[in-house]
C-alpha cells in the first residue's frame, strides 16, 4: 500500500501544479526543454525541467525519471516446464536522470536504474538488478549549417533504431538495455546518419557491477531519409555483430554476423504502414550464415466512427535452419530486439517463425483504450527449434515433425488520465500446439499482468 500512496501523491502533485509541455520520448535524452529558456518558470515542474546555471540561461540542468510497478501471474509458465508459481510476482523499476547542457556544444546525460523483483522464482538479472549506472555519456555538437549538425557521443547509452526489430531499449522487461559506445550523429535536412561502435551492457545482480562486456561487439550505420514523394520515409542500415559464444539449435561457438536491411514506413492521420526486410550473412562456428526476415505491419483508424476502431495486421517470415550438422546456418538472429515482442507475456522470440497477427483497438474514451489481438505461430523450419525473446533456445526441433507452435489471444485495457500516469491490464491465453506438446509438457498458458507507470 505504501507504493500505491507514493504513486498517487506524485500524480496529484504533477496534475495540480504543472502544465503539459510535451509527450515523453522513448529515449529520455531526446527530450528538449530549451524551449523553457524564455519562460517565467513560475511552475515547480518547469523549474525541474529547466534549471538555469548561467545568466544567459544557455547552461542549464534538467531532471526527470520514471517509476513502474507490475504484478504478473502465470499458470503453466514455460508451457508447464518451468517451476510453478501459485502467487505470482511483482516487478519494480526506478529510473532517475540528470541532463546538463553547457552552451550550444556540450552536454552530459546521467541516468540511474534500479530494477527489483519480488517473489520471482529464479529471477534473472534482467528482472532483479538493484542499482546501476544505466547511462552516462557526453555530447559534443558542431553546427554545420542552419539545418545541419553533427554530434559526437561517448559513453554508456541506450540505442533505439527504426521498428526496434534489431536494436531496442528492451522496454518490456524490468531492466532496460544499454551499450558502452562511441557514436556520430549527422542531421542534415531530411537526412539522418548514425554511425556507432559498441559493446552491449550485460545485466548483473549486484550493485554498480554492470561492467564492460568484452565478449560481444555491435557496430553499424543507420540512415534515415524522410519526406520522400512515393514511399514517404525510408531507412537503410548495416549492423555487425561479434559474439565469443553463441548458441543455436545447430551448435555453439563464435559468431560473426552482418545484417543489411531496409524499412519503408509512414504515419498519417488514419493509416500507418511499416514494411521491412533484411538479410544476414557471416560465419558461425565454421558454418556460413545465410538468414533473412521480412515483415509487414499496417493499421487503419476509422477516426469518424464511434469508438474510433483501429484494425491492424502484422505478419512476419523469419528464417530458420534448414538442416542439422551441415556447413550452413539459416537461423535468423534478432540481435537486441524489443522485449515482449509478441505481447506483454513475452513467450516467443523472433527467430525461425511464421507469424500472423490481426488486432483491434477501441477508444472507449479519450483516456481509456481497449485492445484485442490474436496471434498464430508456426516454425518456419522443422529442422530448427523455438527461441525466446532474448534469443536463447527454448526447445530443440530435433526429431519433431510438427511446425504448429500454437495461437495466442490477448485483451488489454489502458487508462491514461494524463501525460504522466498510465495503468494497463492484460489477459493472455496461449493455446499450445502440436510442436509444444511434442517438445515438452505442452500445457496451455494463462497470463495476467497489471502495470502502473509514472513518468516525470
Amino acid at each position: 500500500m505504501q507504493k500505491v500512496f507514493i504513486i498517487v501523491g506524485l500524480f496529484c502533485c504533477l496534475h495540480g501544479s504543472s502544465q503539459r509541455i510535451h509527450s515523453f520520448r522513448p529515449l529520455r535524452f531526446d527530450e528538449d526543454y530549451s524551449l523553457l529558456k524564455n519562460d517565467s518558470l513560475n511552475d515547480w515542474y518547469k523549474k525541474m525541467k529547466f534549471t538555469p546555471l548561467s545568466k544567459n540561461r544557455r547552461t542549464y540542468l534538467s531532471y526527470g525519471g520514471e517509476i513502474r510497478f507490475q504484478y504478473f501471474y502465470t499458470k503453466n509458465e514455460g508451457w508447464g516446464d518451468a517451476p510453478e508459481d501459485k502467487d505470482g510476482y511483482t516487478l519494480a523499476r526506478f529510473l532517475a536522470h540528470a541532463d546538463l547542457h553547457a552552451g550550444k556544444h556540450f552536454r552530459t546525460f546521467v541516468q540511474l536504474q534500479s530494477s527489483i523483483s519480488g517473489s520471482r522464482i529464479d529471477a534473472s538479472p534482467v528482472d532483479d538488478n538493484p542499482l546501476e549506472l544505466h547511462q552516462v555519456f557526453s555530447d559534443f555538437k558542431i553546427n554545420l549549417a542552419s539545418t545541419a549538425s553533427i554530434t559526437f557521443r561517448l559513453g554508456r547509452q541506450e540505442f533505439l533504431y527504426g521498428s526496434q526489430r534489431l536494436i531496442a531499449v528492451r522496454e518490456g522487461p524490468n531492466n532496460r538495455q544499454s551499450f558502452d559506445a562511441v557514436r556520430s550523429l549527422l542531421i542534415s535536412g531530411n537526412y539522418k546518419v548514425d554511425l556507432f561502435y559498441s559493446h552491449p551492457v550485460t545485466a548483473k545482480k549486484g550493485i554498480f557491477d554492470d561492467g564492460f562486456n568484452k565478449n560481444t561487439k555491435l557496430w553499424g550505420i543507420y540512415i534515415v531519409r524522410n519526406k520522400l514523394r512515393v514511399v514517404k520515409n525510408i531507412d537503410v542500415y548495416y549492423v555487425g555483430l561479434w559474439k565469443r559464444d553463441a548458441t543455436f539449435d545447430d551448435g555453439q561457438g563464435k559468431e560473426l554476423r552482418h545484417s543489411i536491411g531496409s524499412r519503408i514506413w509512414n504515419n498519417t492521420a488514419n493509416w500507418e504502414y511499416d514494411i521491412e526486410a533484411l538479410y544476414q550473412f557471416g560465419k558461425f562456428s565454421g558454418k556460413t550464415i545465410a538468414a533473412w526476415t521480412a515483415s509487414l505491419n499496417t493499421s487503419y483508424i476509422f477516426s469518424k466512427a464511434r469508438l474510433k476502431p483501429e484494425f491492424g495486421l502484422k505478419t512476419e517470415l523469419i528464417s530458420g535452419d534448414r538442416y542439422y550438422n551441415d556447413n550452413r546456418l539459416q537461423t535468423f538472429n534478432p540481435l537486441f530486439p524489443r522485449g515482449a515482442y509478441f505481447g506483454l507475456a513475452a513467450l516467443i522470440g523472433p527467430a525461425n517463425l511464421i507469424d500472423v497477427h490481426p488486432s483491434l483497438s477501441l477508444s472507449v474514451t479519450k483516456k481509456l483504450e481497449l485492445g484485442f489481438d490474436y496471434d498464430i505461430f508456426w516454425r518456419y523450419s522443422r529442422n530448427d527449434g523455438l527461441y525466446g525473446v532474448n534469443g536463447s533456445l527454448t526447445y530443440s526441433g530435433r526429431n519433431i515433425t510438427s511446425s504448429y507452435i500454437g495461437d495466442q489471444s490477448a485483451v488489454n485495457l489502458t487508462y491514461s488520465p494524463n501525460n504522466f500516469l498510465s495503468f494497463t491490464m492484460e489477459f493472455t491465453w496461449f493455446d499450445a500446439g502440436s510442436y509444444l506438446k511434442a517438445a515438452g509438457e505442452g500445457k496451455d498458458i494463462l497470463f495476467t499482468g497489471i502495470t502502473t507507470q509514472l513518468k516525470f
